[in-house]
């Protein structure tokens, strides 16, 4: 069974801290549905408290819903699970308790796929540390609805692939360049979320 919090030291807290305060934390996610097992990266492993080295292996789906905050937890396990059933796209605001203790609100972006059956084939996505973004506003949570494709939201999912190609290829600067755009659009993709929230509470 997974560990519900890495085995990680005062120093790695603080690290982690510095990190998610410092800048946008962005991360990605994909989920094997033959093993359901969902990878992550080192991050987003800390930001659920998983250990980085079992979320590299891959654990499964649930242990990261586990770890929603029960106030969000029934609304954003609804939607995932909706989408995986339609092989669809979703985008979701929704609170963790990371490694350092705090709460913190996470946007994530993601797409199912299935096959010709319905059956689901994969998914992946991006999570985004967005908590500087939510302070001092409303924190109701409401998920965007997640149906529209737009030029960004394209783009993030090539953006996903050719990350996932290039870190095949084993080139770590090309992937390093595909993180960097990654990381650029996950911000774009925060500020869109924030500013479509403040449009419609006025």
């Amino acid at each position: 069974m997974p560990k519900t919090r890495a085995p990680v030291g005062q120093t790695c807290i603080e690290a982690f801290q510095i990190a998610l305060d410092s800048a946008d934390m962005i991360g990605h996610w994909a989920w094997d549905p033959a093993t359901d097992r969902v990878r992550v990266d080192a991050l987003v492993a800390l930001l659920f408290k998983v250990d980085p080295t079992e979320a590299e292996a891959g654990i499964p789906m649930a242990h990261y819903e586990a770890a929603i905050h029960a106030d969000d937890r029934d609304r954003v396990v609804g939607l995932v699970r909706r989408s995986v059933a339609a092989g669809s796209s979703y985008v979701a605001e929704y609170r963790v308790i990371s490694v350092d203790g705090r709460t913190r609100w996470v946007l994530a972006r993601g797409r199912f796929t299935s096959d010709r059956d319905g059956r689901p084939t994969g998914g992946r996505g991006i999570l985004v540390d967005i908590t500087a973004l939510r302070a001092g506003e409303e924190t109701g949570g409401a998920a965007a609805p997640g149906t529209g494709e737009t030029p960004l939201d394209r783009a993030v999912e090539h953006a996903l692939a050719a990350q996932r190609a290039l870190a095949a290829l084993g080139d770590p600067a090309l992937k390093a360049e595909a993180d960097a755009l990654l990381m650029a659009l996950g911000r774009r993709l925060a500020r869109r979320q924030v500013a479509e929230r403040r449009r419609l509470l006025n």
